[in-house]
């Protein structure tokens, strides 16, 4: 066996030990799935067998499924044997008569845990770095071990069905609180003495639900309470996943069928639903590019490969507005020090106020100690005084969107940087290399375009100016995976690849209303496609004075390079509602929408006296592909004009930094998903219809030609 070790200890005692000695992680191959075959065979044949201990011998216990085994498209048979397969050894392991153990010595996810739920008694390491749990969900899948059934069986319907839709993974202890875990250890070496002596001490053990009499905690569907709770529970996932995400209903329903059956025809219930989900798009294009694309975007492939960068101790913050004290609190949270400069002591300490206030947020849920939030405290000087930024390894300009500011602010601090420091600016429009013309050493500017509100946004726009060297990309690029977040790398160009991208969605739903759409069908459009908010609501939140702001600068920018701006339907809905009737966006109190105090906000009444409702009324699908094609279709442009450097930063950007739905793959996946030639055909019907706007570019034209896709 090449993936799995098998080692007779004491007194006839078995020690499994996970070991794929072709990679340098665990994780369940059709390899494994027959080693572990074969060892369950030698178990049940071992004359003198007492016990058994499931162990590993990598850093983490097991970290996944090979998903190749689902993005390959295997038959439904094909899989639902495979599944079948692995499902059958885990349950002869845990019918085998004797005391299995699983000592858990780093992190143990997905089918590693289902693994471990398929022993009697399961003992950690009390290591805060480790994970437990099973986020398949967050891939578009169901467990493919049993989980589902085995979980529902140990903590009841109701807690089962939170505990696998949400995703969560859980440190030892939490997993311990959880009921998920038996033991934690403090030391390694304490694990395999303990899994023995409880084996010792355990000569005859069964799963719960092998012993007669079971009853599922809390009842199963027929009982009266818990069949109202699962009554109302597809209601509440409608609402939740609006019907796009289909593994949690398909966990429901699992949850459902097999509380009233035998455990063994829960678990072939079980795998009947994983096949029918695991083989659908949304699991598939979420696996492309939650998967493969994310973690190759962590690897560095977007990096250049160059060796690690002079690491960053220090780093100033001009601006404590918003974004500035946003990029604080995350610089500080990962252990850097941080120099929060703004024009007045006053307001910066205000955005350390509002750092604080992060922090005690996180206090009241548990997330971190009173300790821990000093310490994150002391991390951070407010100053109004540029010599405090003397020695940062990188200062990071985060004032408001205007180049003459920026500029100031960039020489003011530029003294203060080391030698090997850099200059960022978090700008959303404005071009980098323009930008970069106020610091004296251009190879050392660079963008770095942090999403609202920063602590909570994982990604991170880079953008490389035409100056930029490609030392100092790679050290922006460290930097930020060292904070936690998520880096995409793009070239230089007005709005770069999220802003230019994410404008189309808030221009189009503008049009919408222009031409005379209710305003409601609008914003249930965007919902209906999975967006995180209508357009209408959005354009309130960015307001549409920064909407105008942009458009001006843009315009102001293009003529002084002897260009001129095209218009937009969505123009003359933003001039109306500014100059005519002083709508700005809820910072101002009003906008397409009502913020009445102390009650939810609500579309403006006067909506459809001021854009009168037309005619021709659209249907929703029809909103829905105007709003989803014209993100795709510039995200091909941003990828045609070298904006972008690979499919993979564009989808994960789209994904992350705007709320382009999870379950489409992101703007290019998009396309896959619908099919590149039914893509160009319905793009062609829409630029007839309304406008140019939706021209197909040239690259995806060849590409549909070749029967190429975006990979």
């Amino acid at each position: 066996m090449n993936t799995i070790e098998y080692e007779v200890l004491e007194n006839g005692i078995v020690n499994l030990v996970l070991n794929d000695k072709s990679q340098s992680v665990n994780s369940i191959t059709i390899p494994f799935i027959n080693d572990l075959q074969e060892a369950v065979k030698q178990l049940v044949a071992e004359k003198e067998l007492k016990g058994v201990i499931l162990s590993s011998a990598k850093k983490s216990f097991m970290s996944k499924i090979d998903f190749k085994i689902l993005t390959n498209r295997p038959s439904a048979g094909d899989l639902f044997a495979l599944t079948e397969k692995f499902k059958s050894s885990l349950r002869k392991l845990e019918t085998i008569g004797k005391p299995v153990v699983s000592v858990i010595s780093g992190s143990c996810l997905g089918g590693g845990f289902e693994m471990t739920l398929a022993t009697h008694y399961r003992i950690a390491l009390n290591n805060n770095k480790i994970k437990i749990g099973l986020p398949y969900i967050k891939l578009g899948i169901l467990p493919i071990g049993g989980a589902v059934s085995r979980i529902s069986r140990a903590m009841g319907l109701q807690k089962a069905f939170g505990y696998l839709t949400e995703g969560k993974v859980l440190s030892p202890t939490k997993a311990l609180e959880a009921g998920l875990i038996h033991a934690v250890v403090d030391n390694a070496e304490e694990l395999i003495p303990t899994a023995i002596k409880w084996i010792n001490a355990h000569p005859k053990t069964a799963q719960a639900y092998d012993v007669k009499g079971f009853k599922l905690p809390g009842g199963n569907i027929m009982n009266p309470k818990m069949a109202q709770i699962i009554t109302a529970a597809p209601a509440l996932l409608m609402k939740k996943t609006r019907g796009h995400y289909p593994a949690p209903a398909a966990i429901l329903s699992v949850l459902a069928e097999g509380s009233v059956t035998d455990f063994d025809t829960a678990l072939r219930i079980e795998s009947r639903y994983f096949v029918k989900i695991a083989r659908g798009n949304v699991a598939q294009n979420m696996i492309n590019t939650l998967w493969y694309q994310f973690n190759d975007l962590k690897k560095g492939n977007s990096r250049p490969k160059l060796s690690p960068s002079v690491p960053v101790k220090k780093v100033g913050i001009l601006g404590a507005g918003m974004m500035g004290h946003g990029i604080a609190y995350s610089v500080a949270l990962a252990g850097y020090q941080v120099v929060l400069k703004d024009v007045s002591m006053e307001r910066a300490v205000k955005g350390l106020d509002k750092i604080e206030a992060i922090l005690n947020k996180r206090l009241d849920r548990g997330q971190i100690t009173a300790e821990k939030k000093q310490q994150l405290l002391k991390r951070i000087t407010p100053a109004d005084n540029p010599r405090l930024l003397q020695d940062s390894d990188l200062i990071i300009e985060a004032v408001f969107e205007n180049r003459e500011l920026k500029a100031k602010v960039t020489q003011e601090a530029e003294p203060f940087l080391t030698k090997t420091g850099f200059f960022a600016s978090n700008t959303s429009t404005l071009p980098i290399s323009g930008l970069a013309t106020a610091f004296s050493h251009q190879d050392k500017f660079i963008g770095l375009h942090f999403f609202s509100p920063v602590h909570k946004m994982q990604l991170v726009e880079i953008i490389k100016g035409k100056n930029t060297s490609t030392e100092t990309l790679a050290q922006a690029f460290d930097f930020v995976l060292s904070i936690k977040k998520i880096p995409i790398v793009v070239n230089d160009n007005r709005g770069f690849y999220t802003s230019r991208v994410f404008s189309t969605y808030v221009e189009e739903g503008l049009a919408l209303l222009g031409e005379g759409q209710n305003p409601q069908c609008v914003e249930s459009a965007g919902i209906a496609a999975g967006m995180p908010v209508g357009p209408l609501a959005l354009t309130d939140e960015i307001t549409l004075t920064l909407v105008e702001h942009i458009n001006k600068q843009t315009e102001a920018d293009l003529k002084a390079e002897g260009k001129i701006r095209p218009s937009h339907p969505a123009d003359a809905v933003v001039e109306k509602m500014i100059h005519k009737f002083n709508r700005k966006g809820r910072a101002s109190g009003s906008g397409f929408y009502d913020y009445p105090a102390g009650e939810p906000k609500h579309l403006w009444g006067e909506l459809p006296n001021i854009f009168p409702l037309t005619g021709t009324v659209l249907e929703q699908n029809e909103m829905i592909e105007r709003l989803m094609f014209i993100q795709a279709i510039e995200t091909v442009k941003c990828l045609e004009e070298g904006v972008l450097t690979s499919v993979g930063d564009a989808n994960i950007g789209s994904i992350f930094g705007w709320g382009f739905p999870a379950f489409k793959g992101g703007t290019l996946q998009f396309i896959n998903d619908y099919g590149l030639t039914e893509f160009v055909e319905k793009a062609k019907h829409l630029e007839n219809k309304f406008g140019k706007r939706f021209t197909v570019p040239d690259l995806l034209l060849e590409m549909a030609a070749r029967n190429r896709i975006f990979e």
